[in-house]
């Protein structure tokens, strides 16, 4: 409970959800950097792994990917008190609570075992997601929805930050998923044998789940015993128990037999409505006449598949151990990732959350890579383009672990290679799509490759003004890099092809096609004759590096003659 002008209102709060709400608005100054030596077919992907924090991540891509994700699939930590949490700036020191950090990555961002002994235990795991899920909410589209694994301990508190962040009439489901075969007879009280899905829409008026096919089992039901050339149907139940006096009354069968409905139910339909079935053929007396009437259901008239169920049995969707046995096979028995969902489990999410040919699949806690595989597998079975977004932090493997052992220095780098390894597993088993994209773009968040004063403009001084300033930092001069820099903060889509091109003996990059949306200018010289030649492509922007002017002379006059030639270009400086 909260006042809000003296009322009392309903809402989850706990210490920190103020400054993770801070958090979560702040702006970064964080980039992504192109990794092409972990890539596949980077030139050509629409695929991407991010290596780095996911809050990081999600804020530079909430620009580029804004209301364009169709499906978010999460597996966040479950907080049991044996796993570790994202340690972001807005809860207290680790001094306070005796929080002992056991990872760092290589840009700064920090995990925390978060034992039940620490006295923000919930607090500290619902900060770090609620952060996360009011930016992963951004990027939903209208027609989105979130997909979140959970198991009963913060089940119960993930749903009321859920109704919060999406709105609690957007809350579709709570699926149980039978996460195991086989009871543990060494569990104290029950044994635990499944785990929560919770589900979400952005806007539920505008989801809708993707309907399971039907299958030659329940078709078999429907018969066709009077020959009616509407073809087979099966009988309902004519009446119902919710009571009607206006719906109470006798009928007379084709055999003279005289029928009431049961004792305290009714007819389904009115007096006049039964009349106009029984003329239009669909009431069933039985074949002697004499049954008490049903309604003919026509297979033509029902839905076109059957709609999902809030229990997913494990026999349906694998279990954990399926999980594990899928990724021995694939690392070549190796046992390299705790508790991975089968890629069975994430192929049943994704066609239940209605994925068309070209929609995105997110995932800001990729762990080993599931659904990335899932994605791969099921456009392939489909004949679909179905591209995965995945984010990963570079959390160190532990020294005795067998991925540690394997020469994987990174949890990242297991995701990696696993969607390596699968994308070879799937394309040797579907030859023939049509949609071949088994590659991916590695990006690494880390520090900006701009000077602070870039983003603090109160450091400029006014020698600086005065001057054509250098923001790019000396040790991050590599055109690609600032490249990625320029898309993250034009909110340029990552995956857009890319294009470099001497225009006037002056390399640039193009990046997207029909329109082009930028054309960058990182060396060489500025002249009129180049500016013409990139105009004559018409971008929607053009930008130039201003240290390759020679004063401020040359930006006057390059402003001046983009707005005269092609004011609808915007151009930029970096």
């Amino acid at each position: 409970m909260f006042l809000r002008g003296g009322v009392e209102r309903y809402r989850l709060d706990w210490p920190g959800k103020l400054d993770s709400a801070r958090k979560a608005n702040t702006p970064t100054t964080k980039t992504l950097r192109p990794c092409r030596n972990k890539s596949v077919d980077f030139d050509n992907t629409e695929n991407v792994i991010i290596e780095g924090d996911n809050l990081e991540a999600l804020k530079l891509l909430q620009r580029s990917y804004q209301s364009k994700i169709k499906l978010i699939y999460i597996d966040p930590p479950y907080n049991t008190g044996n796993d570790f949490i994202y340690r972001d700036k807005f809860h207290l020191d680790e001094g306070e609570h005796g929080l002992a950090s056991k990872q760092i990555s290589e840009t700064g961002e920090r995990l925390v075992a978060n034992t039940e002994t620490n006295g923000r235990f919930h607090s500290d795991w619902l900060s770090m997601m609620y952060s996360r899920l009011r930016l992963a909410r951004n990027l939903l589209r209208e027609d989105g929805v979130i997909f979140i694994s959970i198991d009963n301990g913060e089940e119960h508190n993930l749903r009321k930050v859920c109704d919060e962040i999406f709105g609690e009439p957007n809350f579709v489901a709570d699926i149980i998923w039978e996460k195991k075969f086989a009871p543990a007879n060494d569990a104290r009280w029950f044994s635990d044998t499944h785990d929560y899905i919770l589900v979400y829409a952005k806007n539920k008026l505008k989801w809708f789940p993707q309907l399971f096919p039907r299958t030659e089992k329940q078709n078999q039901r429907y018969k066709n015993d009077d020959g009616d050339p509407r073809g087979n149907w099966i009988g309902d139940n004519l009446s119902v128990k919710s009571y009607s006096e206006k719906y109470d009354y006798p009928i007379t069968t084709p055999s003279g037999r005289v029928v009431n409905p049961p004792s305290g139910a009714c007819w389904r339909v009115s007096k006049e409505k039964f009349a106009e079935m029984v003329k239009d053929n669909r009431i069933w007396f039985g074949k002697s006449g004499n049954n008490v009437p049903s309604i003919k259901r026509f297979l033509a008239e029902v839905k076109e598949g059957i709609t999902p169920v809030t229990i997913w049995k494990y026999e349906d969707v694998g279990h954990n151990v399926k999980g594990r046995r899928e990724l021995k096979e694939l690392f070549d028995g190796l046992g390299i990732f705790d508790n991975p969902k089968p890629v069975s489990l994430l192929e049943r999410i994704i066609h239940v959350a209605n994925i068309q040919h070209g929609d995105i699949v997110l995932d800001f806690f990729a762990g080993s890579g599931t659904t990335g595989h899932a994605a791969m597998k099921y456009s392939a079975e489909k004949s679909l383009k179905v591209n995965f977004l995945l984010v990963q932090l570079d959390e160190s493997t532990k020294e005795e672990s067998h991925a540690y052992k394997a020469g994987y220095a990174h949890i990242s780098d297991v995701t990696i290679d696993r969607i390596k390894r699968a994308r070879k597993a799937v394309e040797g088993q579907h030859t023939k799509f049509s949609f071949q994209d088994y590659g991916f773009r590695v990006f690494k968040v880390d520090t900006s490759n701009l000077k602070d004063n870039y983003y603090n403009p109160a450091e400029i001084t006014q020698d600086m003004l005065t001057s054509l300033v250098d923001t790019v930092k000396p040790d991050r001069t590599n055109s690609e890099d600032l490249l990625f820099q320029v898309i993250c903060d034009e909110g340029i889509e990552l995956t857009l092809p890319i294009e470099q091109a001497v225009l006037e003996e002056t390399l640039v990059f193009m990046v997207g096609r029909n329109p082009i949306q930028l054309i960058a200018c990182f060396e060489g010289e500025i002249t009129l004759e180049l500016l013409t030649a990139c105009i004559s492509l018409k971008p929607v922007k053009l930008l130039i590096r201003q240290t390759l002017f020679a004063n401020d002379a040359d930006v006057t006059n390059v402003v001046e003659y983009l707005k005269q030639k092609s004011p609808e270009i915007d151009l930029a400086f970096l």
